[in-house]
């Protein structure tokens, strides 16, 4: 069964360039031109990845990729003539899984393409055996869930991911930048205020769950989960 792949843009011209190309390469295109239509077609076409753009009538991207993580971990890559560093941290922190900016070679979408799809397949295939667990918390990347206290707790899929991580690796100071590559994938952008904001949001998550393990800053370095036991 062929790769299924929304196209979301305005631009009709650049709707069928990336329509034609990629049903060259072997994939079933569906193109949405508003915002609107990406988020029904998402739901009843349920594509592998979706390529968007970000300004776009009725609903914009950013908004359009709210509302797809709302229910969905599949990959997005937000593609826009827009190319400021406050553009990709926003689309990180929604949770977009890759960035491209206008003008764009049809080659390199390719590649990201199948570089997002080659992680996400990767960690769709995981063993959930590998749940990580610690007092009161338990996280599977298979499931996407978030247990604590026994209790499933509702996260997005970026958190999650950032969270089985730092958990994985307990006590492994990582910095800001290797979390990037190691969580998102993205080669450094400049700004990595992103990790900043789903570590507090984690934190917010986590308060009191347990003294034995927390997400603990370590100045001037990065991030580990800290695990006393």
């Amino acid at each position: 069964m062929s790769t299924r792949i929304l196209v979301v843009d305005d631009d009709l011209n650049i709707c069928e360039l990336l329509r034609i190309y990629f049903e060259n390469e072997g994939y079933e295109v569906i193109v949405a031109n508003d915002g609107a239509e990406a988020v029904n077609t998402f739901r009843i076409q349920e594509p592998d990845i979706v390529l968007l753009d970000i300004m776009l009538p009725k609903k914009d991207g950013w908004q359009v990729c709210r509302e797809i993580r709302e229910f969905s971990a599949k990959p997005i890559i937000m593609v826009t003539a827009k190319g400021e560093v406050f553009d990709k941290v926003l689309g990180l922190e929604l949770g977009a899984d890759d960035f491209i900016s206008k003008p764009f070679d049809v080659k390199e979408i390719s590649a990201r393409v199948k570089a997002v799809l080659r992680r996400y397949s990767a960690k769709e295939t995981k063993n959930d055996d590998e749940v990580v667990k610690f007092e009161n918390i338990e996280i599977s990347l298979m499931k996407y869930e978030l247990k604590l206290c026994g209790k499933a707790v509702d996260i997005p899929p970026k958190e999650l991911e950032l969270l089985y991580f730092l958990a994985s690796n307990f006590n492994h100071v990582f910095t800001r930048d290797q979390l990037l590559d190691k969580v998102w994938g993205f080669d450094y952008l400049g700004d990595s205020r992103t990790v900043d904001v789903h570590v507090k949001r984690l934190r917010e998550k986590l308060e009191g769950v347990s003294p034995k393990w927390k997400l603990k800053t370590v100045w001037g370095v990065g991030y580990k989960f800290e695990h006393n036991g």
